[in-house]
């Protein structure tokens, strides 16, 4: 006779009289389960947190969790039937699973939508107040700053342009540091916004970054730009005084970067110092808890999320409104189809309405770019059991207790200024709508997980919950509470008091978690490209490119360059160079991949086989659009996965992500790349950051170990794979030379690509020496692996220098030419850039940034370039920005991504 399991050994209910349960681990096909006096038999094999049907469910009739429907049937669903949609079964056929799943989906994504009935409408009284107080040891400000639970010195770029200036100040700042000081750190808030031209995010971004300074968790905050950015120093501090942020009560310096990279980080770190003392004499008071507020948020959620872990929040939230404190709900895309749950308690009818604009205007913005806020679970949420929007947002929902009320619902970064509970405007993405909440003034942030997400913010502690008890101990370094004690039978004001204590701990100094880890990140809400959907069509069908060189004209250039060039050869990979890469399949997955990075740089793991180890940190592939935008960074990605520069790569996933590891093996399936000699890890699946990074440092060893030796072998012109890139105005006789220089390198059978925005396709003096015409289209699209030498034209969807460095290095050119016409650019992680120039502004102020000045007569500038290029691509010369730091990698979205 089959086992028959009880009910609550195998599932959960949400909430009684639901018609959908929770399987708590994997059911097999075919376990027998007794349920309310009957007996239900699995029809397929139900994944942990996937739901099977506990009640006959018709067509036509909801499926209910919570008691909030999150879709209809779409066949008769018996009782013991595993619940699937068509969306999960295309995230599953991409898993390497050893299980069958339904070949057809029972169940549609419907839900009806929520109105407003303001007629009748009833405001709802607040819990009672506590009449007691409790206090934490804090940090106090001015009063119109509050009180901080940290106390840092914050280095903030103003945009992305000077993200890797902050970088590279706060680690020479670090040996400053010491453990028994009242300083928590010196941190660099270095993010990928305001580097193009007209961003629409303007408002949204100057309100940020305001917010950022004046956080009470800051002791002092460098503010740092070009002063010619789309966005500067100027525009930030005019926006904090017209919307009276309290900038002068905090002890703070805008400046402006106009000498060499190397002058310019000595200058910030003597501001830094003279700050020093005053910072340090700040010292932790006894603070009344109504200074706290809390940030709420859930990143790699599963199906327990709304079970244990977010309505453990929704507790210690309402905990802090009763004693006077704020708590802020966040992640806009991730409410709807909870707007009843979420309404069902509003200070006001104002306050409703506002909530629902929000939501609908989020809808809208998506709607431009061609996809649907709906869209939001990831790959990883699904695999997890969140099978759409309304699952999911109906757990997300249960970070606000059924007794609280809505106090207030506001923009994104938009400044907290009393207690109670809040909605705050913002995408689902984590990273993004965490900066959000510290802009509105949170002085810490509770993140739920159910996959084990490893976010931490800079400067705000992070306090992380996991959803169950066998991911919590997988993950137990990396982890600060398990929510899963609740069901095992902990009650829920137990764990809720023992995690309120824990939180006052942790606002008084205690280190999260997290901090302990030392690893952070920074996402600001990112630009949207579209303002309306009147491209939409026109970008939705946008000729892809041929991926055929582009012919030039045969025009003689005489020129006796007899250059060699010395390359190393391994089967069929020729390269002037050597890696160990990382490739970071999420955001996520960016910092963790750096540290251990670092750590094998620091080894001298693989050397001399290898020149160094490279990671590639981004912002991509967690709570942004699919389509367009995914398929670029997929094809991004595995065009460096690709490159000839690249001896050992290894993927390593956050777990939780759109684009996990099994995702990028289908793409590269789909691209004819072997997908066979990578290696992957996994942050959460390998059992945390410790763990996994001993797994990809064995790998990396284990190749190491079994790769043969490279050839050395002698190339010329045609060996060379070149980019070339232009900022600022630009000399007609260099223009002139870097079109001969083209000729001269495509004639010998080697590779030249040029992005579609640089200004070199526009100079007179440039394209004649190539076209007859001035109408060349791209070639390639951006990120694409060049597949054919010859000239390449590369698409580029926005004007942003690093993006564009991004997507032309992705093309697999192993040094990139920049001609400098106005200040030098941020260099590449890995392949050279050559900055040049023949502008005396420029080598006024940045001489010491320059590789090398053309000057004399322009018919030796070809050789002068081509000899500095050979020092480069042989190692015997290191641009010297690369060498400063002063690097930098950035992902396009394209004119159709958008956050979610």
């Amino acid at each position: 006779m089959d086992v028959v399991y009880q009910f609550e050994e195998v599932a959960r209910l949400p909430l009684p009289g639901d018609n959908c349960a929770v399987a708590i681990h994997q059911l097999n096909s075919g376990t027998v389960i007794q349920y309310e006096g009957q007996i239900l038999t699995l029809d397929y094999t139900v994944m942990e947190g996937h739901r099977f049907a506990v009640k006959a469910i018709a067509p036509g009739q909801d499926l209910l969790s919570w008691h909030l429907p999150f879709g209809v049937a779409i066949k008769q669903i018996q009782p013991g039937h595993y619940v699937i949609n068509e969306t999960v079964r295309g995230a599953l056929s991409v898993r390497q699973l050893t299980f069958a799943v339904p070949a057809e989906p029972n169940f549609a994504d419907q839900v009806s939508p929520y109105i407003l009935d303001e007629e009748n409408f009833r405001p709802a009284q607040a819990s009672p107040a506590y009449e007691d107080t409790r206090t934490f040891m804090g940090y106090r400000r001015h009063e119109d700053r509050g009180v901080g639970t940290r106390n840092y010195i914050v280095l903030l770029g103003t945009t992305s342009h000077t993200g890797s200036y902050v970088n590279e100040l706060a680690s020479r700042l670090q040996s400053e540091w010491k453990n028994d000081s009242n300083i928590d750190g010196f941190v660099p808030v270095a993010h990928t916004e305001g580097g193009t031209e007209k961003p629409n995010n303007v408002d949204l971004l100057l309100r940020t970054l305001s917010g950022f300074m004046v956080n009470p968790n800051v002791g002092a905050v460098l503010v740092v730009d070009y002063g010619n950015e789309s966005v500067t120093n100027k525009m930030v501090e005019a926006y904090a005084r017209e919307h009276n942020y309290p900038i002068d009560e905090v002890l703070h310096k805008f400046v402006s970067l106009t000498g060499s990279f190397e002058e310019e980080l000595v200058k910030g770190e003597a501001i830094v110092r003279e700050w020093l003392s005053t910072v340090n004499t700040m010292q932790r008071t006894p603070e009344s808890i109504r200074h706290l507020r809390i940030g709420l948020q859930c990143g790699g959620s599963d199906a327990f999320s709304g079970v244990s872990a977010n309505p453990l929040l929704g507790w210690v939230s309402e905990q802090l409104v009763r004693y006077g404190g704020a708590a802020s709900l966040a992640e806009t895309d991730e409410l709807i189809g909870a707007e009843p749950y979420v309404l069902s308690k509003v200070r006001n009818v104002e306050t409703a309405r506002k909530f629902l604009e929000l939501v609908n205007r989020f809808k809208e913005r998506t709607s431009w770019h061609g996809t649907s806020a709906e869209g939001n679970p990831s790959g990883g949420n699904m695999y997890r059991g969140l099978y759409n929007i309304y699952l999911k947002s109906i757990g997300a929902a249960m970070k606000k207790d059924p007794t609280t009320r809505i106090d207030y619902a506001t923009e994104y970064g938009e400044l907290m200024k009393d207690g109670g509970y809040y909605f705050m405007d913002s995408p689902g993405n984590d990273l993004e709508s965490i900066a959000g909440q510290v802009a509105a003034g949170c002085n810490m942030i509770f993140f739920t997980t159910g996959n084990g997400s490893i976010t931490n913010f800079p400067y705000v502690p992070t306090v992380k919950v996991v959803t169950t008890t066998r991911r919590f101990q997988l993950l137990s370094n990396d982890m600060d509470v398990n929510a899963g004690q609740y069901l095992e039978g902990k009650s829920m004001d137990e764990l809720g008091q023992e995690v309120f204590e824990l939180a006052l701990q942790i606002a008084s100094g205690q280190r999260s978690v997290g901090e302990k880890a030392g690893h952070a990140q920074v996402q600001i809400w990112r630009n949207w490209q579209q303002n309306d959907a009147s491209r939409l069509d026109t970008l939705l069908h946008t000729p892809v490119p041929t991926g055929a060189p582009i012919e030039i004209e045969d025009k003689a250039v005489t020129r006796n360059i007899s250059l060699q060039f010395s390359f190393t050869r391994h089967r069929n990979r020729q390269s002037s160079d050597n890696i160990g890469l990382i490739v970071p399949t999420s955001l996520c997955a960016g910092q963790v991949a750096g540290m251990i990075t670092r750590r094998l740089n620091e080894q001298g793991a693989g050397y001399p086989e290898l020149s160094r180890f490279v990671t590639l940190a981004h912002t991509e592939g967690c709570g942004t659009s699919g389509g367009p935008a995914e398929s670029l960074f997929a094809r991004t990605m595995i065009g460096y996965i690709t490159h000839p520069m690249v001896k050992h790569c290894l993927l390593l996933e956050h777990g939780c992500e759109k684009t996990h590891n099994d995702y990028m093996r289908h793409q590269m399936d789909v691209m004819g790349v072997d997908a066979s000699r990578l290696g992957y890890a996994s942050i959460q699946l390998d059992g945390g950051i410790a763990k996994v990074s001993e797994k990809v440092e064995a790998w990396f060893a284990d190749r190491l170990v079994a790769a043969d030796p490279a050839e050395k072998v002698t190339v010329g012109l045609e060996g060379l794979r070149i980019g070339i890139v232009s900022v600022g105005a630009i000399n007609k006789n260099a223009g002139e030379q870097l079109g001969v220089l083209t000729k001269i390198i495509v004639g010998a059978g080697g590779l030249v690509v040029i992005p579609e925005n640089s200004g070199l396709l526009a100079e007179d003096a440039f394209s004649q020496q190539l076209f007859s015409t001035s109408q060349v289209r791209p070639s390639i699209a951006y990120g694409e692996h060049v597949h054919r030498n010859g000239f390449h034209i590369m698409e580029t969807p926005t004007t942003h220098g690093v993006e564009t460095i991004t997507g032309l290095a992705a093309t697999g050119v192993e040094l990139i030419i920049a001609l400098i016409g106005d200040r030098p650019m941020q260099a590449h992680p890995f392949v050279p850039m050559l900055q040049v120039t023949s502008d005396q502004d420029v080598l006024h102020n940045h001489k010491q940034d320059v590789d090398l000045v053309l000057e004399g007569n322009p018919s030796i500038w070809v050789n002068h370039i081509l000899e500095r290029s050979k020092e480069i691509l042989e190692h015997s010369y290191v641009p010297r920005l690369y060498q400063k730091g002063n690097i930098d990698f950035q992902m396009t979205r394209g004119f159709l991504g958008v956050s979610l």
